[in-house]
């Protein structure tokens, strides 16, 4: 087991997110049966996790000079993160809408705010530690600019990188050929398939994922493509070895939001581990499910036993 850190470009938020019976159609006020707000980010809640998975957590994350800004210490406490991780710059904290309807799907706004203002010069501030990091994780929530800088320094270092280009944008060649595991859901894989000349249709098709598109992405770059789909588990194509298709664990399922930050850090962690790739997917995979049956991500993503109990009984 690794004692080398987690560093994590992230992103923080204040994301308020509504349960409701179903999504609002257009211009319509609609009741919601609960709402809850609380501190979120996808990089945040890649930090949470890997905390809560026994590792040591390092990075960055941005808050804005306003008022939400002051949301970010007490959770970072709470989560038992260095206050270390923060960085302030002048502009609004990020922000984020979620519904969540009977069924636990989520629909998700997000204004990344200061998030999109952390630079390459931030992240040269911090290269001896990703240098001495075990592994560095990214997500889109953060500009282009800083992940690159994040990934070369790290490559440069033989530190592993895990991308989960999440809300989506054409990736940078940069940044997909220093990008060692890289993590898409189904719309996200579709959505890169038409970004580099391929059939979105491969996507929609775990067969044609494993044979036509992931070698088609790991020939960019990533020695580790997964797609994950949701109640349905993932599929993981290495760029050299043999496809793994890891199927849905069932929980009862309540919000959907967050399940997909919970897999990729605990992959990450459990490949950083030296887990093999069967075992980190299955642990993921566990990762995600308890992270549905839960409203809201601070308090929804599990602990590393929690896992272990709930792969004991399936």
């Amino acid at each position: 087991m690794t004692s080398r850190p987690v560093f994590v470009l992230g992103s923080f938020v204040i994301a308020c997110s509504a349960k409701v019976p179903r999504f609002p159609r257009p211009g319509e006020a609609l009741a919601a049966d609960i709402v809850t707000i609380e501190p979120g980010g996808k990089g945040f809640n890649l930090a949470i996790m890997a905390r809560r998975l026994g590792m040591a957590v390092d990075g960055l994350l941005a808050i804005g000079s306003d008022l939400a800004a002051g949301f970010a210490a007490p959770a970072l406490a709470r989560a038992d993160l260095p206050d270390s991780l923060l960085v302030t710059i002048a502009g609004p904290t990020g922000s984020g809408v979620c519904f969540t309807d009977s069924r636990g799907e989520t629909s998700v706004a997000i204004a990344s705010g200061v998030n999109a203002a952390v630079t390459r010069a931030h992240i040269r501030e911090r290269a001896g530690t990703i240098a001495g990091s075990a592994l560095v994780m990214a997500q889109f929530e953060t500009a282009d600019a800083p992940i690159a800088e994040a990934f070369e320094i790290a490559g440069q270092a033989s530190v592993p990188t895990l991308l989960n280009p999440s809300p989506f944008r054409t990736i940078q060649p940069e940044i997909l050929q220093r990008t060692s595991i890289l993590i898409v859901n189904e719309t996200e894989a579709s959505d890169l398939a038409a970004a580099i000349g391929h059939d979105p249709a491969s996507a929609a098709d775990p067969a044609r994922f494993v044979t036509e598109l992931a070698p088609a992405i790991t020939a960019l770059g990533p020695a580790l493509v997964v797609m994950t789909r949701g109640a349905s588990g993932a599929v993981a194509v290495p760029r050299d070895g043999e496809a793994i298709i890891q199927g849905g664990i069932a929980v009862d399922t309540v919000d959907t939001l967050g399940a997909g930050d919970a897999f990729a850090a605990t992959l990450g962690v459990g490949l950083a581990r030296k887990h093999g790739l069967t075992e980190a997917l299955r642990e993921a995979a566990a990762a995600g499910a308890l992270t549905t049956i839960r409203h809201g991500v601070f308090d929804a993503l599990p602990t590393q036993a929690a896992i272990v109990a709930l792969l004991a009984r399936v």
